[in-house]
């Protein structure tokens, strides 16, 4: 085209002043660098995770003001004898005091064998005092305050271990009143009660703490290895020093952009979120070998080019499809947006947006780049002595390969998606926080050992709820209360249960001196009322209020759980709605609520959404690439590697059984918006060579030796870049390096084998003919 030389200029004009870009670049990133700096936050809560607009959240967040139902920091003080001694009962007394001081904590939610209500019957009735407030120091009363506490079944291994070598210290705190400065604080008081007893911190704001402690540290672990793995890719692939740091120049600035742009809208940094930089360091440097790639190959055709005639071109030949791929890996980012989980759903949109950034900086910033620092050295090289159609390189063997031997492709294909589709029947959902750390790590190690020893470290609750005033009074409904708790107790990952039955058979009990055969719930309703009464006129209610609410239409069951993961949940929840017809007879409903419920919920929503999210990705990526090239067979037909693809991964999630869990959710979405990008390379590539040549064979060599040579240097970056996560310190993050790393190859290989195959096998921008003898050759 004679005006195409003038287009070229007109490209380059944009960077006649390359330091005026350059510099109009840097103030932007500066403000974005600032924004970060200053406002960046690290979401604990990992309530804030979830969507509060749920009806399952509105309900639970609900039931949490009638009970006063918070999450509790457990102190385990373990000696290696008996905690039934002056010293370690000082500890537990002064631990708990110096709780009850913290600004964070509410004197009356501290916990403790030092705290705990005796109920005790007396000659006149019903007593409620302390196991001790002044610590005892005689062998008789250490041996009484045991048998005090052996003897109450509702302290006895729930506060002091059975074989009486460790004692709990719970402290329940709100939800908005951690912070990590409150979390070091908390570990340094346990560190200072050390010795001879050894001090274990667990429970739900430990578990946040630590995600939010080793979340950046892992990042900023992880950060210097990736750019030194792709440093190393790079100068490999580009061999020019120059061409490498204005890459990873692209690279940096969209992640100060991405992070800062989050800072500017106060949107936190989720732990998924610290995986941004690795997966923008991954992708991003793709555009800049398309770019310089190109460049490259102008260069050794043209040795004697200008500088404006070698950017102009590279511009104006990569501009298009380097948009192009990032807009589909955009898209596929993006369809996270359809999560319900906000660090699915905001990880999907800003990673989109540092895709962006990188793009735009990438058409921006290498120019300028080139512009101030001149062009590549290794520009200058031969010209290649190939022309089309000839030589027998390895991509052209391999190009008669898969054709000759296409059922041979096509039976494998079939095999890797059968077993594919057998694994994906095993794929199993993971809702633990604590499955985020490693299994011998001392946040896991401390929560197994409190497990062993008591209850259990995560808790469900259970609220029934009746319309009739006194309806919790009701006998019958009491003991179908109690014959539940027995019944979820069987349950080999539930260790106990609590709730207005404890108190009431604890009452029954020691009103018939202490008769074990009354352990059991009052026979009539106004016996109930009588001991009700009694034990707000010796106790303290406050107690009761966290069982029942004042009118006594509402009751809280709370059963602690050994595992905070869906599988021990969800099997809970199903003893619980077999008792649901039952209850409903009653006039009462059965609701759930607290962080274990909140974790199941937030579990199904991972599926919901990674569901959606892939439909939506596959749908828009389908219609993109259909009217891209305005054929709606092509369309089909570049989504299947990514189809394909999406099988494997799931088939070997379910075969290796790796858990779908908030971060390995977000691998599909990966996958689908970087591995499209090969299809849309390849079949542009093999569309200009088939208008080209005209002749099938030649078409399908060059596009193997060329596009197919790119893709996999392409892969290989990526691959590269996803292997570094098999260094976090976070098992998910591995699982997610290792299988996006796969997916990453089986994309590169469904496009060079099965999509390569089809677009051969359909005569695809080739009349429909019958094959040349030369054709018929390659067959053979």
């Amino acid at each position: 085209m004679e005006e195409e030389p003038g287009m070229k200029k007109s490209l380059y004009r944009i960077f006649e002043h390359p330091w005026i870009v350059a510099s109009v670049l840097i103030v932007i990133s500066a403000f974005f660098l600032w924004k970060m700096v200053s406002n960046s936050r690290m979401e604990t809560d990992l309530d804030e995770y979830m969507p509060q607009g749920h009806p399952a959240f509105v309900y639970s967040n609900q039931a949490e003001e009638w009970f006063d139902i918070k999450d509790g920091i457990i102190i385990a003080i373990e000696h290696p004898d008996s905690v039934y001694n002056p010293a370690t009962l000082g500890k537990i007394k002064d631990l708990t005091k110096d709780l009850q001081k913290f600004e964070e904590v509410d004197k009356s939610d501290v916990t403790s064998l030092y705290t705990a209500d005796n109920i005790i019957g007396t000659d006149i009735g019903l007593d409620v005092k302390a196991f001790y407030k002044k610590v005892p120091e005689s062998d008789d009363k250490l041996a009484a305050l045991r048998r005090a506490v052996e003897d109450n079944e509702m302290v006895s291994g729930r506060l002091v271990s059975g074989d009486g070598r460790v004692a709990l210290v719970i402290a329940e705190i709100g939800d908005d009143v951690f912070t990590m400065e409150f979390y070091h604080r908390i570990l340094e008081l346990a560190e200072s009660y050390e010795g001879p007893e050894t001090l274990h911190v667990a429970g739900r704001p430990i578990v946040e703490g630590t995600l939010a402690y080793l979340g950046p540290r892992d990042m900023q672990r992880l950060a210097p290895v990736v750019f030194l793995v792709i440093i190393a890719v790079l100068l490999f692939l580009l061999r020019s020093v120059k061409n490498t740091l204005l890459t990873l120049a692209v690279v940096l600035l969209s992640i100060v952009w991405t992070f800062g742009l989050m800072a500017l809208l106060n949107v936190p940094i989720y732990s998924v979120s610290t995986m941004i930089p690795v997966m923008l360091t991954a992708i991003g440097v793709a555009y800049g070998i398309h770019l310089f790639s190109h460049l490259e190959l102008y260069l050794r055709e043209n040795p004697d080019a200008t500088r404006p005639d070698a950017v102009a071109d590279m511009l104006h030949h990569m501009w298009k499809p380097v948009l192009m791929t990032a807009v589909t890996t955009m898209v596929g980012f993006s369809s996270l947006v359809t999560s319900q989980v906000y660090p699915v759903k905001y990880f999907g949109l800003f990673t989109a947006f540092g895709v962006g950034s990188a793009l735009l900086l990438s058409l921006m910033l290498i120019p300028a780049g080139i512009g101030i620092l001149g062009l590549p050295g290794n520009g200058r090289r031969r010209k290649p002595t190939e022309k089309h159609g000839e030589g027998r390189g390895l991509a052209t063997l391999f190009s008669r390969k898969i054709v000759k031997n296409k059922y041979l492709v096509i039976l494998v294909t079939v095999v890797v998606v059968g077993a594919s589709v057998f694994g994906i029947g095993r794929v199993w959902i993971n809702s633990s926080f604590l499955d985020n750390f490693e299994k011998d790590s001392d946040i896991v190690s401390t929560d197994r050992f409190i497990n062993e020893r008591f209850g259990g470290t995560s808790t469900l609750n259970v609220v029934l709820e009746g319309q009739e005033e006194d309806i919790i009074k009701n006998p019958d409904v009491l003991r179908a209360m109690n014959s539940l708790q027995e019944d979820v107790e069987t349950l080999s990952t539930v260790g106990d249960s609590f709730g207005l039955t404890d108190f009431l058979k604890r009452m029954n009990k020691v009103m018939h001196a202490d008769d074990p055969a009354y352990h059991t719930i009052p026979e009539s309703r106004e016996l109930v009322a009588q001991y009700l009464l009694l034990y707000e006129m010796s106790g303290d209610p406050d107690n009761l209020w966290k069982v029942v609410d004042y009118e006594y239409r509402k009751g809280n069951l709370t059963f602690q759980l050994k595992s905070d993961d869906s599988v021990t949940i969800k099997e809970a929840i199903d003893i619980i709605e077999e008792y649901q017809p039952l209850f409903d007879e009653m006039g009462v409903t059965v609701n759930y609520a607290g962080s274990g419920y909140k974790g199941l919920v937030f579990s199904e929503l991972i599926l919901k959404g990674q569901i959606s999210s892939l439909l939506l990705a596959l749908a828009i990526v389908v219609i993109f690439i259909s009217v891209m090239f305005k054929n709606i067979l092509v369309g089909l037909i570049g989504a299947l590697p990514i189809t394909i693809t999406t099988l494997v991964n799931f088939g070997f999630m379910g075969l290796a059984s790796i858990p779908l869990s908030t971060t390995t959710a977000l691998v599909s979405s990966i996958a689908i918006g970087i591995g499209v990008d090969y299809a849309i390379h390849f079949i542009e590539r093999y569309r200009d060579y088939a208008r080209a040549t005209g002749n099938k064979r030649e078409t399908m060599t060059l596009t193997m030796r060329h596009t197919g040579r790119a893709i996999l240097f392409n892969a290989t970056v990526v691959i590269a870049g996803f292997l570094v996560l098999l260094a976090s310190v976070f098992p998910p993050n591995r699982s997610l390096g290792g299988l996006v790393s796969l997916n990453m190859f089986t994309s590169l290989a469904g496009t060079v084998t099965v999509m390569f195959l089809l677009l051969y096998l359909t005569n695809m921008y080739f009349k429909k003919r019958k094959t040349t003898i030369q054709e018929e050759d390659d067959e053979r």
